[in-house]
Parts: structure tokens; sequence; C-alpha cells
């Protein structure tokens, strides 16, 4: 089952804005948590609320695997609310194909509650999801008792997964290839036999996810233990069933806030602020350091952009790695080159995203290198041009905003923005006035 979105063109030509944006707007309701406190309400014995949720395609493609596995799921998108009858472990296979689209956090989150039941499941998705790596996480499962292999043998979707339980136990696994293999262990853990102890081989990326992972399993009544970011533990136990909302997603603000600084006008995201442990909400403490003004309270967060925005040397995106290609967008407008480091592994993302950014910039005429973990963006004139997105959500959505201040960017499929951000068209016409 695919999520069509028919109102939109093929191509969308972006007209910029005639003044700086003066909004206060609330981005959808944030991935990251809707898409782990899903499978946490499943796992639950009992019905859980999850109020403020995120209705995307990555939310929807986990809620309907989530019902395949015979946990019922409500769905109330107008009040942007999930209602999960948790099975409290107990999962049935109406079919044994979860097809889970190019949703990464489905695939990941998926593989180890699956690997819990007494059948046998496939979990696959679109072609762009079969050239996404799954391999730790299948030699995880694996060496934790699991029977799970990639049947093209390729370390990617489709896999199958021979489930009976996991034992659980002790594993190491790299720490700079994705967090989310992390996440899907220990989201599932409290239900394997021996629980886990996960230990971090290396530097990990994207820690703030794993922060993000722990208070929504603490909010379902199961304490991860974190030894900083090297050891993880969690016993066996059981999550139960609670109401629970959900924060903006910081990821998507991210745009807005971009808005804020290209235009040199004023953002305000209410909802997310020093209380958040979302770690894209830092995004604007780099668009402080190009000059913008940032105001944070406990539960809102405020850009004001700057007539003149500085490049940046150097600049490690490693820990907020979703939000370089927004910066990608604002550095076309600096005063000198920006230099964007510790992103490489975000070349297995829904696209090379460190080689489609250095690529649809060029095509917009700007000196853009690519590096091994990053890019180098020079300022300097745009010209007219279609903006090839790879079915990217985030290529659509960053890009769009160097439309919002320079005439002539068309956006490609700008569909594939369902994938976290359904709405965001609809957004920037809203901030246009």
């Amino acid at each position: 089952m695919l999520f069509y979105h028919p109102m939109l063109p093929d191509a969308l030509e972006i007209q910029p804005f005639d003044k700086p944006v003066q909004a206060t707007i609330a981005p959808p309701g944030s991935k990251s948590y809707t898409n782990r406190v899903l499978p946490l309400a499943a796992l639950a014995n009992g019905e859980s609320s999850i109020e403020g949720a995120l209705f995307s395609d990555d939310t929807k493609y986990m809620a309907q695997a989530l019902r395949q596995l015979g946990v019922q799921v409500l769905e109330h998108e107008t009040h942007q609310q999930f209602k999960v009858l948790g099975t409290g472990g107990q999962l049935q296979a109406s079919s044994p194909l979860l097809f889970i689209g190019n949703s990464g956090t489905s695939a990941r989150f998926l593989a180890p509650l699956v690997a819990l039941g007494q059948s046998e499941y496939v979990i696959d998705g679109v072609e762009a999801m079969r050239l996404r790596p799954i391999q730790p996480l299948i030699e995880a499962l694996n060496q934790l008792g699991s029977n799970v292999s990639s049947i093209q043998g390729t370390g990617c979707p489709p896999i199958r997964i021979h489930a009976s339980g996991v034992r659980g136990g002790s594993i190491r696994i790299r720490g700079d290839l994705s967090s989310q293999y992390l996440s899907g262990l220990l989201m599932s853990a409290p239900y394997f036999e021996q629980g886990l102890e996960l230990i971090v081989e290396g530097e990990l990326v994207s820690k703030p996810y794993l922060e993000v992972t722990a208070q929504a399993m603490q909010a379902f009544g199961v304490p991860l233990e974190m030894h900083g970011f090297e050891r993880f533990v969690v016993k066996p136990n059981r999550y139960q069933p609670t109401t629970y909302l959900v924060e903006p997603d910081a990821s998507a603000a991210s745009y807005l806030f971009a808005a804020a600084a290209i235009t040199n006008g004023r953002v305000v995201v209410p909802g997310l602020g020093t209380n958040s442990l979302q770690g894209d909400l830092q995004f604007v403490r780099v668009l402080e350091q190009m000059g913008c003004t940032v105001r944070m309270t406990a539960t809102e967060t405020e850009v004001i952009g700057t007539a003149q925005l500085r490049g940046l040397e150097k600049i490690d995106m490693s820990q907020i790695s979703d939000t370089a290609q927004t910066l990608a967008a604002v550095a076309v407008f600096a005063d000198r080159p920006t230099r964007v480091t510790g992103i490489g592994f975000i070349r297995k993302k829904e696209t090379d995203r460190v080689g489609a950014v250095v690529k649809e910039l060029q095509r917009l005429g700007i000196n853009a290198i690519e590096e091994p973990d990053g890019f180098v963006i020079h300022p300097g004139l745009i010209t007219s041009a279609r903006v090839e997105t790879y079915d990217d959500h985030r290529m659509a959505m960053s890009f769009a905003l160097i439309g919002l201040k320079q005439k002539g960017v068309t956006i490609l499929d700008p569909k594939c923005t369902s994938k976290t951000f359904p709405n965001y068209w609809d957004v920037l016409e809203t901030m246009r006035n």
C-alpha cells in the first residue's frame, strides 16, 4: 500500500516571499516520537492514547504494520490521535508481509519487535528501501538468538524473520552507522528473555535520538539504563499503557527557522523549547553562529534573522544530521563559504544526501564541493533550475527554502514531503502572509 497525494503537481515552482516572514507556527508532531511510541503502545497490555501524533507516510506505514501483527490501532487524524490497544507482546500475524514503504524507522524498529512473535515475517518496502542497509541489525538479532536474514543477500530489505522469541543477552554494535539500530533493539528489549546489555563500539552518531528513546520507554514504565553513550542496559520488564503527548517535530521546525534566517524575518515555534530532548532543535544554535538571534524558553523557540548571514568555517553536524540539508539551503546566502563535516553516514539515508546536496546546488549554479564526510558551499549567484529530490523529503523541503528568496527554483516531485511533513507546502504559503 502506498499513500498518494494527488493534489500536488509533479513540479512546483517556488514563489519568493516579497517581505520577511513573520510567523508563529507549529510543525506537525515529531516523527521520532510517534514512530517510537506506536510500537511501545503495541507491546503494552491495554489501551494507550497518543496525542499530537504525526500523520504522515512513515507513521501510517508503522500503524498498518502493527495492525497486521494483531494490534488494534485506531486513527483520528483530525484530532492528531492514535488509540492503540496493545497485546502485551503477544503478536499474531494476519499477513506475513509487512510493507513499510521507504520508512527506515519502521524497518529498524519493527524487526526486533516481530522477532518476539511465533511466526515467519517478511519486512519489505519500495525500491529505495531495498538499498538501505540493515545488516548490522540482522547480525545483532542473530547474536541474540533470532533467525533473521536478508532475502536477496544484500544486507538490505526485504528481510525474513523466523520468529520464536528473543533470548537476549549482551552484544556489541558499531555506533557510527545509525542510532536507529540501537533504538530498535532497546525498545523491544524488555520482552527479551534475558533483557539486553548493548555496548557501543566507537563514537555514537545521533546521540540525542537515544535520549528520545529513553524518554519514550520511561513514559511507558520501563527504565533504560544509560552509562554515558557507551553502554545501555534493559532488564526484562513490561510496558504499561499510558496517554502520551507528542511534541512538535524539531527536524521539521528547522525549515521554519531557516525561513526566518533566509528572509531576515522572525519565526516562533511553540511547543519546542529547552525542555525538549530532540537534538535537531540545536539547529537554531547553528543559525545563531551565522548571526541570527535565538530566544528560547522551556516551551517555545524564536529565531530572528539577520541582514547578513555569516558562513561557518567548519561545523560538525554528526549529532543533528537531519538538518544538514537545511543548513545547505541557508549557507548559499552567507557572506563566506560554509564547510559541513561529520555526516558521511547520511549517504545511506533515503538517498546519498551528501552527493545529492552538492549535485543540486551545482545545478542551481552554486560552487559546492563534495567531501567524504560532508560538503563545502561557496555562496554565489543562483541560476534557475529544476531541482531533483530523489524521493527524499528533506531534499524537497530544504531546497524549497532557496526559492523563498531567489526566483526560478522548481522542486520536482513535491509529493515526497508527505513522508514526514504532509502539509509542508500549505505551511510555507501560510508563512507568506
